[in-house]
């Protein structure tokens, strides 16, 4: 081996595998990026999946049995989580997609001051389906829901992707905030 204890190929593969951890490690770095590509990719499945529940699947409206615990519906929800506030008033609408842009703004920030992947995944899953949401008030006046998950009798209120993923979200920022190595993370000033 000319006196290496090593062979060649593994010099090159060291060299290799750390220049491929550095282009990975770009997507960890204390930038919003994560996060960001995070909501789009929510936000595209929220859409597509809502328009295809809309245009295709329930036409017309019914209930798609598709096993025991779960069905697919579809309902409007004027209202914010587990159907509060679902009245049909149009300033409810237009005051709980102020106030949810508000909110996305403000995660926006501290998005952009987020130093942990934890906090930028669940800060991007928040935001994506925060922002889904907002899409479906703005053009529909309401958030569509289609999923419905059952016991039973007992029914959960019907959900979308973007509900599930700002409480994948909720659950991550939980974990993040109670398992940091540093709880100063991305904390708000």
């Amino acid at each position: 081996m000319c006196g290496r204890s090593r062979p060649f190929y593994s010099d090159h593969l060291v060299r290799m595998f750390s220049h491929i951890r550095e282009k990975i490690s770009l997507l960890f770095l204390p930038s919003p990026r994560l996060g960001v590509y995070i909501a789009i990719i929510i936000i595209f499945a929220d859409q597509s999946t809502k328009w295809l529940i809309v245009e295709y699947v329930m036409q017309p409206p019914r209930t798609i049995y598709i096993n025991k615990f779960m069905n697919l519906v579809l309902t409007w929800n004027h209202g914010i989580s587990f159907g509060f506030f679902n009245n049909t008033n149009n300033a409810n609408a237009i005051i709980i997609t102020i106030i949810a842009s508000l909110i996305v703004l403000y995660l926006f920030n501290w998005l952009s001051k987020a130093k942990t992947t934890r906090l930028k995944l669940s800060l991007g899953l928040i935001i994506g389906g925060a922002i889904g949401n907002i899409i479906d008030r703005i053009l529909h006046g309401a958030v569509i829901d289609f999923l419905d998950l059952h016991f039973s009798v007992y029914h959960w209120p019907a959900f979308n992707v973007a509900d599930s993923s700002i409480t994948c979200g909720a659950v991550l920022l939980i974990i993040d905030s109670l398992f940091s190595r540093n709880n100063l993370s991305g904390k708000m000033d």
